[in-house]
């Protein structure tokens, strides 16, 4: 008996920072046929009310620190303002999401990232997906709208990096779907040329990323996040793809991730 079909997007700070793209990309998120999952990231929200606290935000190779008073920030801004902002934002246009984080339901489970060799405070690295019980609420109609906090078995709330909660969920909810995992962000997709939108890398491989990486034409962020989309379809998603968040209906636009 074939799987019914889950979408599942992931979109970055650069979205969430610009409304204009922000609303234009929900619409098509909104448009997407059959059962949908969102997962989205913090964008620069959470730095700017933490100055306006008085608290420093602090970044290692373009990473946030979280310590106790970031980690109230972020919690209060992903899980709280972005994340209902989307969902009010995707109930108006008859998509019927609901707001969760990892501690939902117990929905994603995490621990505290070793403070060895580098400490990032209140950082999650993801243990544990819920997958069946995320399963019923998808089935039962929900859209559900991820904010990247989580907590570990303690109950102790952490960040989490967004681009790995979509590939853990996505990789959890392929034991009960045919999952395409698509991140969505500002360009057209990799690019053989950063300054040339139109060089899109159409397909990438374990083989081939080992090659940009060396040649330099993928790094910095691009790198984790070309990792989290190989291990994705190494472990079951069905289709992985980065592409520019007007495409995410267009399933021939972007970059394709193989095994």
């Amino acid at each position: 008996m074939s799987k019914q079909a889950l979408h599942i997007v992931k979109i970055g700070g650069n979205i969430i920072d610009a409304p204009e793209a922000l609303a234009s990309f929900l619409a098509n998120f909104a448009s997407i046929k059959g059962p949908k999952l969102l997962v989205h990231g913090g964008g620069k929200i959470a730095t700017s009310m933490a100055a306006e606290l008085g608290i420093q935000s602090q970044m290692i190779d373009g990473r946030r620190v979280t310590d106790a008073d970031s980690l109230r920030i972020v919690t209060m801004v992903y899980a709280g303002w972005i994340n209902k902002s989307i969902v009010a934002s995707l109930q108006a246009q008859q998509c019927n999401a609901i707001g969760l984080a990892g501690p939902d339901g117990g929905f994603v489970v995490a621990k505290k990232r070793n403070p060895v060799p580098m400490d990032y405070g209140f950082v999650g690295d993801i243990e544990k997906v819920n997958a069946q019980d995320l399963a019923g609420l998808i089935t039962a109609g929900f859209s559900p709208v991820f904010a990247p906090i989580t907590a570990d078995s303690t109950g102790q709330l952490l960040n989490t990096n967004a681009d790995t909660m979509a590939q853990a969920l996505a990789i959890g909810l392929s034991d009960y779907f045919d999952v395409t995992l698509t991140y969505c962000f500002e360009k057209q997709g990799v690019l053989m040329d950063p300054n040339d939108d139109n060089s899109v890398i159409s397909q990438i491989n374990q083989a081939n990323f080992a090659q940009l990486k060396a040649d330099g034409i993928v790094s910095a962020g691009m790198i984790p996040k070309l990792e989290n989309a190989l291990k994705a379809i190494a472990q079951g998603v069905q289709i992985v793809r980065l592409c520019h968040a007007d495409f995410v209906s267009q399933p021939d636009k972007g970059t394709l991730i193989q095994a």
